[in-house]
Parts: C-alpha cells; structure tokens; sequence
C-alpha cells in the first residue's frame, strides 16, 4: 500500500502529534486520554485517525504483546516550522512580534514562561 502524503495535518491528527511529542511512544488508549482538548472520544475514532496517519506517514507503529504502540515519525520542528512561518508571514505580514503579541493577547502567562521567552529572546539576540 502506498503512503499517501497530506501537506499538513489536520487539527485532530496535530493534537495527537503533540501528545506523542510530549510523552513519546504509546498505544492508542492512552493517546486518547492524554488529547488536548479533554473531549471524550471512543477508542476507536482515535485508533482510526492514528491508522490514518500511520498511512500519511506521520506516525509509525510497532507492537508490544497485543497492543500496537505509536511513535511520531516526523518531528515537531518539521511539522510546525513550516505552518508557523506560513501563518507569520500570511497573517501577521512576516513580522514576528505582532504574532508573538496576539498569542499573549488574553492569556494568564506565568513568570516562569516570562523567564524562559526573554532567555530565547536573548539568545535570538545573541545571534546576530
């Protein structure tokens, strides 16, 4: 059977992504329970779109016993980089700032999170 390959993932198959980013390799069970949004879903929609992505290319599979366990197979960098500059340059008009400023806009950011983007912020800085 041939991979077919989607340009990007959709908002579902993102979320499922970010669960196997963060926690690595898991079976479907546990992708589910671990779902962003906190909807609840049956075990068997979420084992339908990982099959799905398996066939994108997006995850591979492996077994463990009875249970098949899924890995992210493209990175977090190779998936977000490209849609992030495409949504800087289309909506915010290339400029990073004003993205930056509209991601913060309403939201409870924690010292901590000030801390760590002013060190990137320093380092982006340093670069130059």
């Amino acid at each position: 059977m041939s991979k077919t390959k989607s340009s990007k993932p959709s908002n579902m198959e993102l979320q499922i992504l970010s669960v196997l980013w963060e926690k690595g390799p898991l079976p479907v069970k546990e992708i589910n329970a671990a779902l962003p949004d906190k909807k609840e879903r049956a075990y068997t929609t979420v084992l339908t779109l990982v099959q799905l992505m398996e066939k994108k290319g997006l995850v591979s599979r492996t077994r463990d016993g009875v249970r098949h366990i899924y890995k992210a197979k493209q990175s977090r960098d190779k998936i977000l980089k490209p849609m992030m500059s495409n949504m800087v340059s289309n909506v915010f008009g290339g400029n990073p700032a004003t993205a930056m400023q509209f991601l913060m806009d309403g939201q409870k950011v924690s010292s901590e999170e000030i801390e760590q983007m002013r060190q990137m912020l320093d380092e982006l800085e340093g670069q130059d």
